[in-house]
């Protein structure tokens, strides 16, 4: 297993060989809007000319800088594909199984010739069940291609015994994914759930149900839905890991939660009991109200609800009628979208889906050079040194937890571009000969069987990757301590070879110095440096860190988002915590590269400003009203606009830069001023 080198010096190290004034800036001029003034709105001076050259898209409900890239990567994929399609591979081969899905993926004529009939059957049988016994035997039935209605289950580190996968089971239910969807009554929320209502009826009538029948489901489904909501945990809730693990042996939760069948699901599904003997419990209350509502549901109800459910797991695969009828829901409604996506987009995506991976070995090969991973390993580096200085430079923290806080960073397990080790896939079988979604089972039933074959009962895989090489994301692993880097967001706007460290510590250096703080913001904190959830500060340490974070939660939900609708500064406070961290991190790793490898001024800006401009222009992009709602509720980022509004002023740096002063619409007075990292 690969060491981490702790952090021993500074590196001063710059990304490329080059002299920096040899390189580009890594921006385009016509991005910025200077008819305003940057102290005055920083995200409409640095995107404003971007955002009035990129409209949205009918096909999007948010477009930026970041969706751009995440299109040109689609394209990419897509190359892949359709070059694969074009040749002939032998039978089994992963090439095969990749051209085979993609083309039943994209055979229209197909899918609109089979309709809804690759569904009917179970849907019929679903329809035919007279009792909840015999309904709970067809979920078993189900249960190796399917969640449970009522509850998530899955396999994964014990968070307070990092090294060992154990089996995890949570709060599931809500089609709308948030409680608050069916509780509030704000008449944004109420008309959505009215919507919601409607689509319910007009998806089931699709599949052959008399319009009196499906209103009869639609009520059965809401009512049930509502109940779970009811003891649902919100968003904010569920941000807090101590309060969401709850361990118990399998006789105690069988004994708990009687009705919820979970070990027979379970067994169904090829998980055996062995290796349920301890389980860790999410939310506990939530599966006694759960468990409750089973033991007094209605045969008709619970038929509804998972005819429902099987309805929803299936449309992306059927028919032309059926995606769009979902989509006018789901796209235009809850999210503001025009139309949507084409044939060939929704197929890639699709593909992804179940053989990311496989086609994510192609696309390294392909696109990704090894020069651009070692000179991420290089930032990488000098953002630890930069993040160990800011650690070591906090007066509120103690020098005990200052040492648990460096042995944390200095253990960090960091992954670039693409795993060391690739999925066998050999044991998937792709039929060309049935269905699209026949084939879309299959996936699903090889992925539930692999993840039982290689986690049940086993340690944790420091090596396994949890997203594909091509994903235009990054992410921290607590129970690992890992921070992972995938190739597909190593390219503009994040990373450029060509341009200066100005450019690239502004981008993608706070993308690092950003999931580097996601160890130490108001959930990570909770993990030490093995990834277990242990309480490795001092009291006095502990609550320093609750008062700031507190009051960053307070300034995010005072900033408006739509003139009826705050920010939820609680919910958003991780990622907001993450962006400061990152910001002052990889600028403090900035200044120290200039040292020996300054950069000039250039294009009329700073290097500082670039550093700045650098690192909105990542959050340039539109919006439409209905997902800025959606996200708000949904998303644990802030909105693009406020990840530059909200936390520039915070940055002593950017007041510098752009020489900020009292009286500008974007200063904020020194002593308020909010500071962790």
């Amino acid at each position: 297993m690969k060491k981490i080198i702790p952090i021993v010096a500074f590196c001063s190290f710059t990304l490329t060989g080059m002299a920096q004034n040899d390189l580009g800036t890594g921006l385009n001029g016509a991005d910025f809007d200077k008819s305003v003034r940057p102290a005055d709105d920083f995200y409409q001076f640095a995107c404003g000319g971007w955002m009035q050259a990129h409209p949205l898209p009918a096909a999007y409900s948010r477009y930026g800088s970041f969706d751009k890239l995440g299109e040109d990567n689609v394209k990419r994929i897509n190359g892949i594909l359709n070059e694969l399609k074009t040749k002939e591979y032998a039978e089994g081969t992963t090439e095969r199984k990749l051209s085979d899905l993609y083309k039943l993926a994209t055979d229209e004529n197909r899918r609109n010739a089979d309709g809804v009939a690759p569904i009917m059957p179970m849907l019929n049988r679903i329809q035919a069940a007279k009792d909840v016994k015999s309904l709970v035997a067809l979920q078993m039935e189900m249960s190796t291609y399917t969640s449970n209605e009522f509850y998530g289950i899955y396999i994964g580190a014990d968070e307070k015994n990092s090294k060992q996968n154990i089996v995890n089971v949570f709060q599931g239910g809500l089609i709308l994914r948030q409680k608050e969807y069916y509780l509030d009554n704000d008449s944004a929320t109420a008309d959505i759930r009215e919507a919601y209502k409607q689509h319910v009826v007009n998806m089931f009538k699709f599949f052959g149900f008399s319009e009196k029948a499906s209103q009869k489901k639609m009520q059965n489904i809401l009512r049930l839905e509502t109940e779970l909501a009811k003891v649902s945990k919100s968003n904010t809730e569920l941000r807090d890991p101590e309060a969401n693990y709850h361990k118990m042996t399998l006789k105690e939760f069988n004994a708990r939660y009687p009705h919820l069948y979970m070990e027979q699901i379970a067994n169904a599904s090829g998980l055996e009991s062995k290796y349920m003997q301890d389980i860790v419990v999410g939310q506990p209350e939530f599966l006694d109200g759960a468990d409750k509502l089973m033991a007094t549901l209605k045969a008709e109800e619970l038929r509804d609800y998972m005819q429902w459910r099987h309805i929803l797991s299936a449309v992306s695969y059927l028919s032309d009628d059926v995606v769009a009828a979902n989509f006018e829901f789901f796209g235009k409604k809850m999210s503001g979208r025009k139309e949507d996506h084409p044939l060939w987009k929704r197929a890639t995506a699709q593909v992804e889906g179940q053989m990311g991976e496989a086609l994510g070995k192609i696309y390294t090969e392909k696109y990704f050079p090894e020069s651009s991973k070692q000179r991420m390993k290089q930032l990488v580096k000098n953002l630890q040194v930069s993040l160990g200085e800011r650690i070591e430079a906090q007066t509120w923290m103690s020098a005990e937890t200052k040492k648990n806080a460096l042995d944390k960073l200095n253990s960090f397990y960091v992954k670039i571009g693409y795993p060391d080790k690739w999925t066998d896939m050999s044991q998937l079988v792709i039929d060309a000969k049935k269905s699209y979604y026949d084939n879309i089972v299959e996936c699903k039933k090889f992925w539930n069987a692999y993840d039982i074959q290689q986690k049940a009962g086993k340690p944790v895989d420091r090596d396994e990757w949890h997203m594909t090489p091509q994903t235009v994301n990054a992410y921290y692993n607590p129970t690992t301590n890992e921070i992972c880097f995938p190739a597909g967001i190593l390219q503009p706007p994040f990373f450029d070879a060509n341009a200066d460290d100005a450019f690239n510590y502004g981008a993608i250096g706070v993308v690092i110095g950003h999931e580097m703080t996601h160890g130490f913001d108001d959930s990570g904190r909770h993990y030490d440096k093995d990834g277990n959830m242990n309480d490795w500060w001092t009291k006095a340490d502990g609550d320093n860190f609750t008062k700031r974070a507190d009051d960053y939660a307070a300034y995010f939900s005072n900033i408006k988002v739509l003139p009826d609708l705050n920010a939820n500064g609680k919910f958003t406070l991780g990622e907001n915590l993450a962006d400061h961290g990152g910001l002052m991190v990889s600028f403090n790793a900035f200044k120290h590269a200039m040292k020996s490898q300054p950069c000039g001024e250039k294009d009329g800006f700073t290097p500082e400003q670039r550093f700045f401009l650098a690192y909105s222009g990542v959050w340039a992009g539109n919006i439409t009203e209905a997902e800025i709602r959606n996200r708000t509720k949904s998303d644990p980022h802030s909105l693009g606009r406020w990840r530059v509004n909200g936390a520039l002023p915070h940055i002593d740096a950017w007041y510098e830069a752009f020489d900020v002063k009292e009286g500008d619409k974007m200063f904020v007075p020194k002593a308020e001023r909010l500071e962790l990292w």
